[in-house]
């Protein structure tokens, strides 16, 4: 199975849980990465991880897909 059928397969109930969690890890590294305050070094650094932690998750959940065979 290529990768374009496993992205468009169903995905089992749990790892759609996981993908909007990843999603959501990111959104918050996002949103402290585009803070209009100055932000301690520590901080930006720890959104960085956030940001490649859930884009990760997100894609590893969206390429799981049911075995019905």
């Amino acid at each position: 199975m290529n990768v374009i059928k496993r992205a468009t397969a169903p995905t089992p109930k749990f790892f759609k849980l996981l993908r909007n969690i990843g999603l959501s890890i990111a959104a918050a590294g996002g949103a402290l990465m585009t803070a209009p305050a100055g932000l301690p070094h520590g901080l930006v650094t720890f959104a960085n991880y956030l940001i490649v932690a859930g884009t990760i998750l997100s894609a590893v959940s969206q390429i799981t897909t049911l075995n019905d065979e």
